[in-house]
């Protein structure tokens, strides 16, 4: 029956779900000794907002109120220190006013001893209640960092000092002048960067493989110069966003040193990172790059700076005289903020030296394995289930005639397909878990349908090889049950198809791949109904009398017969159409 195939096309249409973007949720224990983002910009100098407080006299155990207040802000920090000694552990703890707009922080394994935001939404001002502790210093000063947007932000901003009763009066300490950190000039770029030295002067990867950044807007391009004991570096691609790149030990994000070119209006800033798993890259100070330009032009955006081979006192840098894997991205930023890529990141197929031989290299954005992974379940899924179940369904008295071992044909041939679907669900199975070492928690649903489908893909054959003789009593059951799992795991297949085609390991061109696969599931299920019909037709053809209209059913066998050359047509428009798709998958698989 076609039902299935509805079915299908329903279940899929409920799993196609879009992600959406999260705003920062305040949790920023990471921050609590520096109370520093680590946004990777300068902080402003002049505040802006305020801290005001109930009474400027404590006890131990008394509660005052505390408010922040100024122009609009996004996030904040809010922590009490001992006034003699601001660099020390947070005193005190908080209690909450409004739980909708603030939040209690566990900063130094003190419960309650910061507030921070609950997310990015506007506010311009905060009330809660500091409770005094039993133990707390003659004085007490309020800190504040506030967080207008991402690149716009200050640090620590002074609140008032309160003091017990009958203490000396608080005196501030002389302040130390400490001299600002001098950025290195940053120049604009005169002309395009070319790729006519690669593989001759500059150490070049580029993506797609050859693409010639003077020319092609879509060129994403890295190229390294050596010169002495420096390397100059050169980055272009589309200005939409920011452009990075990364050496790392493997071919897994985290603990590597990242370099990003990030567009902000009609500016691009240059920030030396570091990543520390799949969060957010932590930005670093930018003391260690040289000779700084960039350049937006024709939708293209390309900077470069210089930086030495190796640097001993900068943490987080790696020599450069080493071999490592090299990761290329991009993706959107927003107001100095960058945003994940909407795809994974071009890797290397092996690890170089960039201060060795000048070399032209080039990456992939999926590893093999999962290549492999994915298209091993298309061919099983898409090509051989498909046909298999259409042979089975409706081929039977097409090729009834007995064959090798005494089975019919139809029937060998079905099973041909189903054991080798079974067996490439069985070797594509595996494939992930040996490219991850173990479940992937980032993969969404993918997985889980994946786990499904494989217990089902091994459930059926075994099954099957305990099927009862044609006319015993548990015949018709297991005809069900074999159906049932079959159909089952069909649809969810296909449900993770649809699911682990936007999965960034196999992130295939949007939106061609969704109706390239929604082409396909409405090819089969147009197969099936044609032939649905057909057989109907054929089975219920009447031929009516003049005189008394009586309606004569032809055997069923003789009828079929008349549809074998017309079902064999059906079948091979069928086949040709699937190959087709499947073809196109598989290409687009390949270039990744």
């Amino acid at each position: 029956m076609a039902v299935p195939g509805f079915i299908l096309s329903a279940f899929i249409i409920l799993l196609r779900v879009s992600s959406v973007a999260n705003y920062p949720n305040g949790r920023v224990t990471q921050s609590c000794r520096g109370m520093i983002p680590e946004h990777g910009y300068s902080p402003q100098s002049v505040p802006v907002h305020n801290i005001s407080v109930s009474q400027n006299t404590f006890r131990p155990g008394d509660q005052i109120e505390v408010t922040l207040s100024g122009q609009p802000f996004k996030g904040f920090l809010l922590e009490a220190r001992d006034a003699e000694d601001l660099s020390g552990l947070p005193v005190g703890s908080f209690t909450l006013i409004d739980s909708q707009v603030s939040q209690l922080l566990t900063c130094e394994d003190i419960q309650g001893s910061a507030v921070s935001h609950t997310s990015a939404s506007k506010k311009t001002e905060i009330k809660v209640y500091w409770n005094a502790p039993s133990s707390a210093p003659n004085h007490i000063q309020f800190l504040v960092t506030v967080v207008e947007k991402y690149k716009i932000y200050w640090v620590k901003i002074p609140g008032p000092v309160i003091s017990q009763p009958n203490v000396l009066p608080f005196t501030t300490p002389k302040a130390t002048i400490v001299p600002l950190p001098t950025l290195s000039p940053v120049s604009h770029l005169t002309k395009s960067f070319s790729a006519l030295d690669c593989g001759n002067k500059k150490f070049c990867i580029r993506s797609p493989l050859n693409c010639d950044p003077e020319k092609e807007a879509a060129c994403i391009f890295l190229s390294f110069t050596r010169d002495d004991q420096s390397v100059m570096v050169e980055m272009s691609g589309p200005s939409k966003g920011y452009l990075s790149f990364a050496l790392s030990h493997d071919r897994w994000m985290g603990d590597d040193d990242a370099y990003l070119c990030i567009r902000e209006d009609q500016t691009v800033h240059m920030q030396p990172s570091r990543l520390t798993g799949r969060s957010h890259p932590v930005m670093d100070s930018t003391d260690t790059l040289e000779d700084m330009a960039w350049r937006l032009a024709d939708g293209i955006m390309q900077c470069s700076f210089r930086r030495n081979i190796t640097l001993p006192g900068a943490k987080n840098r790696f020599d450069l005289n080493t071999s490592y894997y090299i990761f290329l991205a991009d993706g959107a930023a927003i107001d100095g903020r960058i945003y994940k890529h909407s795809q994974q990141p071009l890797i290397t197929y092996e690890k170089h030296d960039v201060t060795d031989h000048p070399k032209n290299v080039g990456g992939s954005h999926s590893p093999l394995l999962l290549k492999a992974h994915g298209a091993l379940m298309f061919v099983a899924w898409m090509t051989t289930v498909s046909i298999g179940v259409l042979v089975a369904r409706f081929f039977k008295p097409v090729w009834s005639r007995a064959f090798f071992l005494g089975e019919a044909v139809w029937f060998q041939v079905h099973r041909l397909l189903m054991l080798t679907t079974s067996a490439l669900t069985c070797i594509a199975f595996v494939m992930p878990f040996i490219y991850r070492g173990g479940w992937s928690s980032h993969a969404g649903y993918h997985p889980y349908l994946g786990c499904i489908v494989m217990t089902l893909a091994i459930l059926q054959p075994l099954l099957a090889a305990f099927r009862p003789p044609l006319h015993d009593p548990r015949r018709q059951m297991f005809n069900w049950t074999h159906w049932s799992i079959g159909t089952a795991a069909r649809i969810i297949a296909v449900a993770a198809i649809f699911l682990g085609m936007d999965l960034p390991g196999l992130n295939l061109p949007y939106p061609w791949k969704t109706y390239a696969m929604i082409g396909f599931v409405a090819l089969h299920v147009g197969t099936e109904i044609v032939l649905e019909i057909h057989a109907y037709r054929l089975s219920r053809k009447v031929e009516i009398l003049d005189d008394v209209r009586i309606q004569i059913l032809e055997s069923f066998t003789v009828a079929e017969a008349e549809g074998h050359a017309f079902k064999k047509a059906v079948l091979a428009v069928y086949v040709c159409g699937n190959v087709t798709f499947l073809i196109i998958f598989l290409s687009a698989i390949n270039h990744l």
